[in-house]
């Protein structure tokens, strides 16, 4: 079967899958979810391996998906998650991960020698108290072990997410950068969303893209990499040692070339990180709905997608989910 684009009513083609494998987490960050009261989803409404495998090959097959990264929550403290790689993985896709990092010593190696490509790891501060209040646990060396192992299994690249907030951590963009262009790895910075759990998110708390950039050069400077399809905008370091990359969702909207589609724990597809609708995938694989049933419903989710996200105007709407439910 010949491979058509997926494509939206504003031309937009989507070849980047990004599957939430569950909507727990071993941190209860700040921004992520409340520190109380929040539910967990029944293991039952998960998808299972095989559910989640069924729907990235209709993507892969039938829309020339090419790159899947897996999220959460938190997504290694998925039982077996090595197996889930190894099936995606054999899809040949680029297969990736964002993880806290909290177990990577441990798991590194497993999940390179499973099929995983690339890896980015959020750690939002290098101070220990610091990362206590956002992350409520006490586990800020166990990231930087996994930092340090993930180099040494070989990922190529490994990038640090890192989402900065006015008076929380912006003080450290240039710890950030420092620490990148030491260790060899590559910072992505990210504007804070309004995507927190206790709805808390105003504009005063955004660190612009236009900050991190002439913070960060006046210290090493930067030249600028040409834009892809990917969230981030890229600088290179002008001495070579290395480069960072800027998701500018708020100050600097990319949704004209966005080219994502989510697939959440519970089996609903979203045509946005910010849709306030959501498809439902896991009735029909439940139901035993053949690959071109499924294909149609992911045909219509796409089609259905908005222009534009609207944050910052009186239009937007905030999703009803928080990010941990809906995977980065």
């Amino acid at each position: 079967m010949a491979i058509e684009p997926l494509v939206d009513t504003y031309g937009r083609v989507h070849r980047d899958l990004r599957i939430s494998v569950t909507d727990r987490c071993n941190f209860r960050c700040q921004y992520c979810m409340p520190a109380e009261g929040m539910e967990w989803m029944p293991r039952e409404e998960l998808l299972t391996f095989e559910e989640i495998e069924q729907v990235a090959r209709v993507l892969v097959e039938r829309y020339g998906i090419d790159s899947i990264r897996l999220t959460g929550g938190e997504p290694t403290i998925r039982a077996k998650l090595p197996v889930l790689i190894s099936k995606l993985a054999a899809l040949d896709v680029d297969l990736s991960i964002t993880t806290n990092g909290a177990t990577l010593a441990s798991q590194a190696q497993l999940l390179k020698d499973a099929g995983l490509k690339r890896i980015n790891i959020s750690i939002d501060s290098f101070d220990r108290q610091r990362f206590i209040d956002l992350t409520r646990r006490d586990d800020l060396h166990r990231v930087l072990e996994g930092i340090d192992a993930a180099v040494a299994a070989g990922f190529e690249p490994v990038k640090l997410n890192a989402v900065m907030m006015q008076g929380i951590n912006s003080d450290e963009l240039l710890d950030f950068a420092r620490f990148g262009r030491e260790k060899g790895v590559q910072v992505r910075f990210i504007e804070f969303m309004p995507l927190d759990a206790e709805g808390k998110w105003s504009n005063d708390t955004v660190v612009s893209q236009a900050e991190i950039i002439e913070t960060i050069n006046a210290e090493f400077p930067l030249e600028p990499i040409e834009r892809t399809s990917a969230p981030a905008t890229r600088y290179r370091y002008v001495d070579g040692k290395g480069e960072i990359g800027v998701v500018a969702s708020v100050s600097d909207s990319f949704c004209g070339t966005c080219d994502r589609v989510r697939l959440t724990a519970d089996g609903q597809f979203r045509n946005c990180l910010f849709a306030v609708d959501e498809f439902d995938l896991r009735t029909l694989v439940r139901s035993g709905a053949s690959d071109d049933a499924i294909a149609a419903k992911l045909d219509e989710a796409v089609k259905a997608k908005w222009a534009g996200h609207q944050i910052g105007q009186v239009t937007f709407i905030r999703p009803k989910r928080s990010m941990s439910q809906i995977g980065g």
